[in-house]
């Protein structure tokens, strides 16, 4: 189950992995900067933060809703396919998210729709196909390298996004990207399987994976982290911006602060989809979470300059998505590449439960308070919670036919 398989006839492991690093780069680079249309959206529209915040929060519970859906498409009919309508989908999503005139319509576009795009754009579908393309003692570094090209992404959308944004208008940024999105169609096409592996691979069933995954207390402590994970990065990515502004910090700050987060992650990413090679992957996800409650500590403790942002960024950049490689390579090491798709979509469902109540905690407590103290200092306090729950996490195969653990 764990063996390397081509993906088609001349297609090679590099070229899987430029395309879907490439799709990678699409698909998060957008979405990393629609922190920056919460003020001129709710300027123009009359709306509250929590009206923005809740279409984002509902964008991601519909991403990690339909995660699961997506991967078990992707493992039986083929990633390539769900690629190329989640493309698609993300373009109408971009439009409806500019044509929207109300809170419900504004929801429903880039709430919803973006987020069923997002669902079949992203990691869990890419990984599922590397999963089966790449050998196990390669698996982490080339998950590192399909995390790094989401955070390039970031790296270089955010400038492309302010620049639309101060420039076109928030509607005809958003216009162009919708076009941009469409570009996720094509390159599917690159990392089209030979054969679906419902037709090929094991003989375990979806409902048999499910069971075996949900009872092994491992899988649990990894949806756990994930969660954590989720709250933290949306809260930072979407509110940075506008806590930014609050203490008087310009629009340039922000950017750079943004863009350094991308630029870091990139970094990050890789690093830690090498380090998941040499070193239990639990104690490096350990290290990564209480890192992160350090570093957000120390930001909102010491007095907020420009120098003080940039370093945050850095660092929290590094951080910022380098729990995604060793987290599906443990869930591929411990339960092979058959479903991975559809597990790594569950996994991700926790992550996105925890954005959910980050993005949306952030607008409500804001208007409610006035600050976004109290959701730094949930951040914290969660940071360490998954730090103690990776700890115990089991990398070894499970044994097929025995009880879990």
């Amino acid at each position: 189950m764990n063996a390397a398989r081509p993906a088609a006839p001349g297609l090679s492991v590099h070229q899987v992995l430029l395309c879907g690093a490439l799709i990678v780069t699409l698909s998060m680079g957008i979405r990393h900067g629609f922190g920056f249309w919460l003020q001129p959206i709710i300027t123009e529209r009359g709306w509250t933060r929590e009206t923005f915040s809740f279409a984002l929060a509902i964008q991601n519970i519909a991403w990690g809703v339909a995660g699961p859906i997506a991967g078990m498409l992707a493992d039986r009919f083929g990633a390539w396919k769900v690629l190329i309508v989640g493309g698609i989908a993300y373009a109408l999503g971009l439009l409806a998210m500019a044509l929207a005139s109300d809170p419900l319509g504004f929801t429903l576009g880039a709430g919803v729709l973006i987020g069923l795009a997002q669902s079949g754009s992203t990691y869990a579908v890419i990984y599922g196909v590397l999963g089966r393309t790449v050998s196990p003692e390669k698996r982490s570094w080339a998950f590192g390298v399909a995390a790094a090209a989401g955070s390039f992404g970031q790296f270089v959308m955010i400038p492309i996004e302010t620049w639309l944004i101060s420039h076109l208008g928030w509607q005809t940024a958003l216009f162009l990207l919708a076009g941009t999105a469409l570009l996720i169609a094509p390159l599917a096409l690159g990392i089209r399987e030979r054969q679906t592996v419902g037709a090929s691979a094991g003989h375990q069933s979806i409902g048999q994976a499910l069971k075996e995954a949900f009872g092994y207390r491992s899988f649990q402590l990894l949806m756990l982290g994930y969660f954590v994970c989720g709250f933290q990065v949306v809260f930072i990515g979407v509110h940075l911006p506008s806590y930014l502004k609050d203490h008087d910090l310009g629009i340039e700050v922000s950017t750079g602060a943004l863009m350094l987060i991308g630029l870091f992650n990139i970094f990050g990413t890789y690093t830690a989809g090498m380090l998941g090679q040499r070193f239990p992957k639990r104690y490096l996800l350990s290290a990564i979470y209480g890192l992160r409650a350090v570093a957000i500590a120390i930001f909102i403790a010491v007095p907020l300059t420009p120098l003080s942002v940039y370093v945050f960024a850095a660092v929290i950049g590094f951080l910022w998505l380098s729990t995604v490689p060793p987290t599906n390579a443990v869930v591929a090491q411990i339960f092979g590449s058959q479903h991975l798709s559809m597990l790594g979509g569950f996994v991700f469902f926790s992550h996105q439960i925890g954005s959910f109540l980050g993005v949306w905690l952030g607008g409500k407590l804001y208007d409610a308070t006035g600050s976004y103290d109290v959701v730094w200092w949930l951040a914290i306090a969660l940071g360490v919670m998954a730090m103690l729950a990776n700890l115990p996490v089991r990398e070894a195969p499970i044994p097929r036919g025995a009880q879990p653990a």
